[in-house]
């Protein structure tokens, strides 16, 4: 085995191979192809040993190296023993077997004489005229002296003297050239049945495609494998390349999706703090997504379809284990489709027996959490790599909840999510914790669920695998429910963030810098602010003077609680105001998010040329895409309209309550 590792090559100061990595086996014919200028030839001299690595490594375990050589050959010799003359070994036997024959020596003579039939000298004459045969030469050639041959003549004695000689690694830098097609096919013929392992550079695609069983293409300075000869080559990389186009087809019509959310969303939302938080994040994400198309892993959420409003509802609910006192109570709330809710809380608050309680897990201690009949939930839990089976494959558990699909696209699947070969087949025991993290969303995602409630989704997963993440929920069209420390996920994923606090789940007022702030003057364990009374003893004057202020303060607080009521309640009646104007704006968006979404999916099927194959099915696809396109101008149009509506409704509101 031959193996290219970090290998650098240059010439003239140009780097030619720039940490290269390949592998040639044994008996491999390669083919080495690539633009003129590239390094294919200096490649050939590394592996001949005839020029140092500038870094890296080749391991090349094989010393009878043979390589056609370019120059003009020149010598008195008849050309059939120019060709025997190649052969090291059976040259240098021959010189023993004559020097023995001058010393008169029996005894070296005859080590000498089965050395030299050992080297095929019995055969080589013969053997040396085979090839000059096949290479077109006539008899009276074959005993011409090499000088007296014409230039294309001479360059066909280098090749023939490079096959004549044994070898284990055969070197041929353009070995048709100057052959005309009987000599080619004869080449042809001889490559098939040489043992040993072959390295061609060529241009000549038919010849290629019959001698060599699999292609290098140097390009850019790297090696990159192909199985088969030149055309098999050819309609690899020209998959390859349509893959990449129809990847950065996709990027580029998500990039154009993520826009257009954010130019809706900023107009829906410009008074709410989280909500600018949220369009700093899908910002960035759109700068950033075709950088992130190379990362190799891509989260896939399906749309979620139709499905019941509201998903989930929970009504005076008391959450927490039995036997023990209520962790949370009194909680209600309702998770709408499209809800997008982002849960806050010190560690130990109750965030998890929140989630918990919510899919069902736990029992409610009292009140009812209500779930719509026909909702799948996708439910990932802080320990839930933990149920992964660890004797078993990613495919295997994925068979398992997909038994009717066919392995390959289950293989496929499991590939966007960091899965591809061997790793879709190996135990998962052994795996680290984010490629466990990675499998548990894999197998939850698997059936489409419609509402998300994750508990902690980032904690094992590397930045590439939490981007990834971030960008999928980004563009969900289902609901979300959020437990999680990661600052970035929640910006780029929350419209609304909920406290859990003191035992209660109310909706949190302000973005995550709030929070963050909010944390600092609360501290761990109390209310930020609150003091206990002095430890015993009579008060003194200063004490007086500290109880004043106290009064003072007290009586301030008293009154920031009452205008904190007050405002409450006008927010409360305000909601309930603009309620029907939000529903109507929310199912708009709804729909336009899912439009998008299925016109980016055309444009790019649109852009494959295997679409036009079916002129009915490129026929439909542009039907349904100017259908679409005329409902989403309607739709933009009633989304305006009812959003200006909204807006006059807030400031009449506003006004009225002074």
């Amino acid at each position: 085995m031959i193996r290219l590792q970090g290998l650098t090559l240059s010439r003239g100061g140009r780097v030619l191979l720039d940490r290269a990595d390949a592998n040639i086996g044994p008996g491999e014919r390669i083919a080495l192809v690539g633009q003129n200028g590239t390094g294919k030839t200096t490649l050939l001299s590394a592996l001949a040993g005839e020029l140092p690595p500038d870094a890296g490594d080749i391991v090349q375990p094989w010393r009878d190296v043979i390589r056609l050589e370019q120059g003009l050959p020149s010598s008195a010799l008849p050309a059939w023993r120019f060709i025997v003359a190649g052969d090291v070994r059976l040259a240098q036997a021959r010189s023993a077997l004559e020097q023995a024959e001058r010393d008169g020596d029996g005894t070296a003579l005859a080590h000498a004489h089965d050395h030299w039939q050992e080297a095929g000298g019995l055969t080589a004459e013969a053997r040396s005229r085979s090839l000059l045969a096949g290479l077109g030469f006539d008899a009276a050639q074959a005993e011409q002296p090499v000088d007296a041959l014409s230039g294309g003549w001479r360059m066909r004695l280098n090749l023939a003297r490079a096959l004549f000689a044994p070898g284990d690694l055969l070197l041929l830098d353009e070995p048709t050239n100057h052959l005309d097609l009987d000599a080619i096919l004869w080449l042809e013929r001889w490559l098939l049945r040489y043992p040993g392992t072959a390295v061609i550079v060529s241009h000549d695609r038919d010849f290629l495609d019959r001698v060599a069983t699999a292609t290098l293409h140097l390009d850019g300075g790297k090696l990159v494998r192909y199985a088969g000869g030149y055309s098999e080559f050819e309609r690899l990389r020209a998959q390859r390349q349509m893959q990449a186009e129809r990847e950065r087809a996709a990027w580029d019509a998500r990039v154009a999706h993520l826009n257009a959310f954010i130019t809706r969303f900023r107009a829906k939302a410009s008074k709410a703090r989280q909500a600018q938080s949220r369009i700093k994040a899908l910002e960035r994400m759109a700068v950033v997504a075709p950088i992130r198309a190379l990362r190799g892993i891509d989260f896939v959420l399906h749309e979620v379809g139709d499905c019941p409003d509201p998903l989930l509802q929970a009504q005076a609910v008391d959450a927490g284990y039995p036997g023990h006192p209520a962790v949370l109570r009194g909680v209600s709330m309702s998770v709408r489709r499209g809800a997008r809710i982002g849960i806050l809380g010190r560690n130990g608050a109750g965030k998890s027996t929140l989630i918990r309680t919510l899919v069902g897990e736990l029992a409610p201690l009292a009140g009812e959490v209500r779930v719509s009949r026909s909702v799948r939930i996708g439910y990932f839990a802080q320990q839930g790599i933990d149920r992964l089976r660890s004797d078993e494959s990613a495919l295997v558990q994925l068979q398992r909840i997909a038994p009717a699909q066919r392995e390959q696209v289950l293989r496929d699947y499991l590939g966007r999510f960091g899965f591809s070969g061997d790793a879709a087949t190996r135990p998962v025991g052994p795996m680290s914790g984010g490629e466990k993290a990675r499998l548990s969303l894999a197998l939850m995602l698997h059936d489409r669920p419609q509402l998300l409630v994750l508990d902690e989704p980032t904690n094992h997963l590397d930045a590439q695998a939490r981007d990834a993440l971030a960008d999928a929920l980004a563009d969900f069209d289902g609901a979300v429910l959020l437990v999680s420390h990661d600052r970035y996920l929640l910006r780029a994923t929350a419209d609304t963030l909920m406290l859990v606090s003191d035992g209660s789940l109310r909706e949190f007022d302000g973005d995550l810098e709030d929070y963050a702030d909010w944390l600092l003057q609360r501290p761990a364990g109390g209310a930020a602010g609150t003091r206990g009374p002095p430890a015993g003893g009579a008060v003194g004057p200063g004490d007086a003077v500290s109880k004043g202020r106290e009064d003072t303060v007290g009586a301030a607080g008293a009154s920031r609680r009452d205008d904190r009521r007050l405002a409450a309640q006008r927010r409360a009646q305000l909601a309930e105001r603009l309620r029907p104007l939000d529903r109507e704006i929310g199912d708009i968006e709804q729909r336009l998010a899912a439009i998008e979404s299925r016109l980016a999916t055309i444009e790019a099927r649109l852009a494959e040329p295997a679409a036009y194959r079916d002129p009915s099915e490129a026929a439909a696809l542009g039907r349904e895409r100017a259908s679409l396109e005329r409902e989403q101008g309607e739709l933009e149009e009633r989304w305006l309209e009812r959003s200006t509506a909204r807006d006059s409704e807030r400031e009449t509101f506003e006004r009225d309550a002074g």
